[in-house]
């Protein structure tokens, strides 16, 4: 974290090219991004908290490109005077918001008849944790949190256990074939147009290392397991703000 901030410093105390909140994105800072960022567009780029850098959103991916486009910084902002880490705050906004972007029906959801928050779980059938977490489900959904599943087989796309995770979104009831599985049962091989792939690049992309890992829905990211009365209070902390 010292290493970032220190990067960031240096080089916002370069020679700036003054630039107003508000004012037009400077051509350079266009130019920089659509020239080695991929998937750039003008339209995710706006004004940071510090004057003559500017926020780059890709996906889930957050960078600063500086006014005059020389500089391209990964690391946190930090607000001293409100102790509050603004990059991670951004980060969680385009975390949630490209997770969502994959859409629900490519997901496998247990949920409540009342929902009073959503987690978003990247799990591998074939991960202990993964089915201990599985285990709880109906307790979160009894306490009104609803369960979206992704895929992110942890030996990578393909594997046989990505083989596995398509015959689990392609069964003619992925909900019993994810429970099946993560009991250990065998679930009929079969293939059909599937987002296994999708889900395990976005999984890499906002950094999953290992599963289960769990979105809240403010964003906020939890690597590994957590019991299940835990994540509850999680789950409501992150709808409410608290």
């Amino acid at each position: 974290m010292f290493k970032k901030i220190v990067i960031l410093i240096a080089a916002v105390l370069m020679p700036p090219v003054a630039v107003a909140a508000g004012d037009p994105i400077p051509d350079a800072v266009l130019a920089t991004g659509g020239r080695l960022i991929p998937d750039f567009s003008a339209s995710n780029v706006k004004n940071s908290p510090v004057p003559g850098l500017f926020e780059i959103t890709v996906g889930p991916r957050l960078l600063y490109i500086s006014a005059d486009g020389r500089y391209i910084i990964r690391g946190d902002v930090i607000d001293i005077d409100r102790g509050e880490n603004v990059s991670e705050t951004a980060r969680k906004r385009v975390r949630i918001d490209a997770v969502n972007g994959l859409g629900e029906n490519g997901m496998i959801v247990f949920a409540p008849q009342d929902v009073e928050s959503t987690i978003t779980v990247f799990t591998d059938v074939t991960c202990p944790y993964c089915a201990k977490l599985h285990n709880e489900v109906g307790q979160l959904n009894q306490a009104g949190i609803k369960v979206r599943y992704l895929a992110f087989p942890r030996t990578g796309v393909p594997s046989p256990v990505y083989d596995q995770m398509v015959s689990v979104w392609c069964a003619d009831d992925p909900l019993k074939a994810m429970t099946d599985a993560k009991a250990g049962q065998a679930v009929d091989p079969k293939r059909c147009d599937n987002p296994v792939a999708d889900h395990f690049e976005m999984g890499q992309m906002v950094g999953v290392s290992g599963t289960p890992t769990i979105i809240l829905e403010d964003g906020s990211i939890i690597g590994g397991y957590v019991p299940a009365k835990q994540l509850i209070s999680y789950a409501r902390d992150a709808r409410t703000g608290n």
